[in-house]
């Protein structure tokens, strides 16, 4: 039996365990699968009046050009993920100060706002999209924040358990995949989305019964509980489905080829999403694998920790590198190694940019650290706008170079794992030093001892 300080693990710590996991599987990450939603949008016709007809140079040809669509569908994400990174120093202030129960509250309240408004939209109020992604990509990041800490409930897989609650928040994106071949199947977005709204009694049955009011504390006391004892019962709700959907309209063999193919890297690129759950736990575990090791002589916990992660850090800046050389190369086949590289990077990047906060700064600071980081990478977040204006007119729609750049710029992450690496070297270094100073008084006291008794 696994055991924590001296005591078995009690079922309610695995029943948060658990239930976090479905939380963060299902609820956490769907903004990310936007891609998949976006096919369904455009169907439905969403900001369907930007597109115009437009006659091509070569023979003249009229056609619809629908790239003032597709940028209110790109300009959706991004006001999104700027949002959240911008926020995620204000989240993280009030995780630290108001506890676990008030933050889940505000992130309950933000994931009905926005899978009410997406429920509510329609191709006449498209604009809806801009505030319910928002508010949906916000409350994933706060009920994430939560669930981080459940990690300190399992002393020796601290680190895995954050890195496998973020695997399941990246794989959280493949809902928007069921939501699409839901709708190719009849069932509108609708009444997926409606059901998403009434899924929301699951974040309050974990609030109210499986998660403390303020914060789970590390090293964890034998006797600390937390939330309210008694038996949750299940609740079965059904969806209404539609009795049909409205066809596609048939084009051109052309057009319907390109969008098959669109349909398909789209489903492939969800289902890889989907397996993130599977890599991140690696990372962790590479994290925890020193913690069934005795500590050297005088090494502290947290430099066992630190000098453990230099080797998952490292791992993830490679992964980075390599995600950024493929997608620079433009061969579509090479697609399929570019997602799952893709998720890999990201699974590796995020669990440990959790992991390595908890263990270099104080538990007290956990909120403020990781939202002050993920608010500073909105900064290189805005750079896409320019890149964009770059790609768009002085380029002429080629992003080889841009790609190039991102690649070279890629391997300044490596940085990091190298400065941890020396920071664990020079500490074991003043470790080794400070003993041979010791041993030294020691003998130096004991031949003045010696010449003392003598004379």
């Amino acid at each position: 039996m696994l055991r924590i300080q001296g005591g078995e693990v009690k079922l309610q710590h695995w029943l948060t365990l658990l239930s976090g996991l479905v939380e963060s599987l299902f609820f956490t990450g769907i903004a990310y699968g936007w891609a998949s939603l976006v096919f369904v949008l455009k169907n439905d016709g969403y900001f369907a009046a930007y597109c115009t007809n437009a006659t091509r140079d070569e023979d003249y040809a009229v056609y619809t050009d629908c790239s003032g669509q597709d940028e209110h569908f790109s300009q959706v994400m991004s006001v999104a993920s700027i949002a959240t990174t911008i926020l995620r120093f204000p989240i993280g202030y009030v995780y630290d100060r108001c506890g676990t129960a008030v933050t889940r509250i505000v992130a309950m309240s933000l994931y009905t706002t926005g899978t009410l408004l997406i429920t509510l939209s329609n191709a006449e109020t498209s604009v809806l999209l801009y505030p319910g992604l928002s508010s949906l990509i916000v409350a994933g990041t706060m009920l994430y924040i939560t669930n981080a800490q459940v990690g300190n409930l399992f002393h020796s897989y601290r680190s895995t358990t954050i890195t496998i609650y973020n695997g399941a928040f990246e794989a959280s994106a493949a809902v928007c995949l069921i939501v699409k071949l839901l709708y190719e199947r009849g069932v509108s977005l609708q009444t997926s989305f409606l059901f998403l709204t009434l899924c929301n009694i699951i974040h309050c049955v974990r609030t109210i019964f499986l998660m403390p009011r303020r914060h789970i504390p590390y090293p964890l006391p034998e006797t600390y509980t937390y939330g309210v004892s008694c038996t949750v019962q299940k609740r079965k709700r059904r969806q209404e489905e539609n009795d049909t959907v409205q066809k596609f309209k048939e084009g051109d063999a052309e057009k319907t080829e390109k969008d098959e193919k669109v349909s398909h890297y789209t489903n492939a690129f969800s289902f890889i999403q989907l397996c993130g759950v599977l890599f991140c736990p690696i990372s962790g575990l590479l994290m925890d694998r020193h913690k069934h090791r005795p500590l050297a002589p005088g090494e502290t916990s947290r430099e066992a920790d630190l000098r453990s992660s230099s080797l998952a850090l490292f791992l993830s800046c490679l992964l980075c590198f390599f995600f950024c050389v493929c997608f620079t190369c433009p061969v579509l086949l090479l697609q399929y190694v570019t997602f799952i590289l893709q998720v890999t990077s990201s699974s590796f990047f995020y669990g440990l940019h959790q992991a390595f906060i908890s263990i270099a700064f104080p538990a007290f600071h956990f909120g403020k650290m990781s939202g002050m980081a993920m608010s500073l990478s909105a900064l290189v977040l805005l750079l896409q706008f320019p890149l964009l204006h770059l790609i768009q007119n002085q380029l002429h729609g080629d992003p080889l170079y841009v790609n190039i750049g991102v690649t070279v710029v890629s391997l300044l992450t490596f940085i990091h794992p190298v400065h941890v690496s020396l920071y664990c070297r020079e500490l074991a270094k003043q470790r080794k030093n400070s003993q041979l100073t010791r041993q030294s008084l020691r003998s130096s006291d004991q031949v003045a001892l010696v010449s003392l008794h003598r004379v």
